[in-house]
């Protein structure tokens, strides 16, 4: 007969990867007796010593501990898995989804719609992390975020890509550049100019390609890999930028006024979108998750709203047309 719960494997293991029962404590959010009357429980009815008690240094596991604790978090797993298939089967969006997101646009998009998420569907266990393009593909492969938001800028065949909204390119100039009263600015019209790069993979290519279409080598003065430092630079005078992305409020983060003025030559635009596995959709959480972002987008967030903060009014949320593309021509 089983004697001990999923509640005290939670403390043991708890207390097995932080090595002490106050620092589990506080990570669990109970009381410290509460832990050591549950590791005490468990050495009993397990028969052996979990931990080595060290004053000076915390627990620390015994062999047998570390053999048990493998065991204890492949239970609790499973556990949670049992949870998320009932809620699979009964309809309801509930359990783990882990989410990536472009490191460019991370701070403009992804706490925004977590939070409209999680208050509607909040049995949901919601995690983000932030990363480059190169990232995002191989984290989505080896199955450690089950979604990501990115752009269209590489896209293998093995991928899902959901479009949401396009940002049409401009260029970023402090408000004292000679350009600044200009409604558009071409690309030779920058060919002598210093540029500031925002030195990302993929992304820097996309920069780059409005100039090697016009067969033009820009000047790049610097490059940072920190959108927030580009704009910085470029309010400070040290060149121009191309982006897609525009802060709230108009301004580099040391407070001084940038200017936003639309590249000429009608060019490519970025699209942000949701980059899956194909066969992610099938968990009720993820597929929930996707139409909950589409709908966000294309309801919540209007050209006059979200889209204009990101990128200025000719933003454009994108029909929700699922696609698998593939890398942009350079």
């Amino acid at each position: 007969m089983i004697r001990y719960t999923l509640r005290q494997l939670e403390y043991f293991v708890a207390v097995g990867e932080a090595g002490s029962i106050t620092v589990a404590a506080g990570r669990v959010n109970v009381s410290s007796p509460s832990i050591s009357t549950a590791i005490s429980q468990l050495e009993s009815e397990f028969g052996m010593p979990l931990f080595v008690r060290q004053h000076a240094q915390g627990l620390s596991l015994t062999q047998a501990g570390r053999a048990l604790m493998d065991q204890a978090k492949l239970v609790l797993r499973e556990a949670d898995r049992l949870v998320d298939l009932a809620g699979d089967i009964s309809g309801q969006v509930r359990g783990p989804m882990s989410v990536g997101c472009m490191l460019t646009f991370a701070q403009v998009v992804l706490p925004a719609l977590r939070k409209a998420f999680v208050e509607t569907y909040p049995e949901v266990r919601f995690t983000q992390t932030e990363r480059d393009a190169n990232e995002i593909v191989s984290a989505l492969r080896r199955a450690e975020i089950d979604v990501a938001l990115t752009y269209d800028l590489m896209m293998p065949s093995d991928l899902t890509f959901i479009p949401l909204i396009e940002l049409p390119p401009f260029v970023l100039i402090s408000a004292e550049h000679p350009l600044a009263d200009h409604d558009e600015i071409t690309v030779e019209e920058l060919k002598a100019l210093p540029m500031v790069l925002l030195d990302l993979p993929l992304s820097s290519d996309y920069f780059l390609s409005f100039f090697l279409e016009k067969g033009i080598k820009p000047e790049i003065a610097e490059r940072s890999r920190d959108i927030a430092v580009v704009r910085s630079l470029v309010a400070n005078g040290f060149g121009y930028s191309i982006a897609n992305l525009r802060p709230l409020n108009g301004l580099s983060p040391d407070g001084k006024k940038l200017r936003f003025i639309p590249l000429a030559g009608s060019p490519r635009p970025m699209k942000i979108g949701l980059l899956l596995l194909p066969r992610a959709e099938t968990t009720h959480v993820v597929a929930r998750f996707v139409d909950f972002a589409q709908n966000w987008v294309r309801d919540g967030f209007t050209p006059d709203g979200f889209a204009r903060q990101l990128s200025g009014p000719q933003a454009q949320p994108t029909s929700a047309t699922t696609e698998k593309t593939t890398p942009p021509e350079s």
